[in-house]
């Protein structure tokens, strides 16, 4: 009966190792280090060379070499090219033309004052540049003391007599009263004294008021086209091609 209660192969047992649950402390955590190998040694006892291998080289992608990408030319070995004797035919060089004198640009007739005894030369300089800025008199500037008249300068002169002119003083034209003369006063107007006669102005043309806008003339009507008050034969017109309930395409006219 007692087999029959548990379900499954599963039946309880005592462990087969220690649980850490069933433990307060912290049981087998604290290890003893290890007396062999390079890692976490014991640093009680001594320690033998370790020896590692080394790693795998770099890939080929990462290396900065150019590689077997440059051929190199068969024809050049160690010792320089191995050619024979080639020639091209090289462009025409773009020399720069310089006029030189010739023959005619010299002059050797006037050479002999170099290379003979010749008599001193002399010539007139320019004028300077403080010519204009010189602010001396020249000769003109001076003029000579005249010798005829009252006004000579170092010599007698003898006695000069002048021709006075009149004088408007004592004279008939002189206006011993300071009075104006008739042509001094304006002439009064006769209307200022007289009756004064009627005066008469033309007035500008006068337009009567009214309408300015253009009105249609006999020849805008057409009366023969009347067919209202009299008699007309009946006229038949088509019928349209669009829908009653359809909205007409208004176009604004300016």
């Amino acid at each position: 009966m007692a087999e029959e209660v548990w379900v499954g192969t599963w039946r309880p047992h005592r462990p087969r190792g220690p649980i850490m649950a069933l433990y307060s402390s912290p049981g087998p955590k604290y290890l003893i280090p290890p007396t062999t190998g390079f890692m976490k040694h014991t640093p009680t006892k001594l320690r033998a060379p370790a020896y590692s291998f080394r790693g795998a080289p770099m890939l080929l992608a990462e290396n900065c070499s150019p590689g077997p990408r440059y051929s190199v030319n068969p024809k050049i070995l160690r010792t320089g090219k191995d050619l024979g004797p080639a020639y091209s035919i090289l462009g025409r060089y773009c020399t720069k033309t310089i006029m030189t004198p010739g023959p005619g640009d010299y002059f050797p007739e006037k050479s002999t004052k170099h290379v003979f005894d010749s008599a001193p030369s002399h010539s007139i300089s320019a004028r300077t540049k403080t010519f204009r800025v010189d602010s001396t008199p020249g000769p003109a500037a001076y003029m000579l003391p005249v010798v005829m008249g009252p006004h000579t300068v170092g010599k007698a002169s003898q006695p000069s007599f002048s021709i006075k002119g009149r004088s408007k003083l004592g004279s008939f034209s002189d206006d011993l009263h300071k009075t104006p003369g008739p042509a001094a006063y304006r002439q009064t107007d006769v209307q200022v004294t007289k009756l004064k006669a009627p005066r008469y102005t033309m007035a500008a043309r006068v337009e009567p008021p009214g309408d300015k806008t253009l009105k249609p003339g006999p020849g805008a009507h057409s009366p023969e086209k009347v067919t209202m008050t009299k008699p007309s034969a009946p006229v038949v017109t088509f019928g349209i091609k669009h829908s009653d309930y359809m909205t007409p395409l208004v176009v604004d006219v300016e």
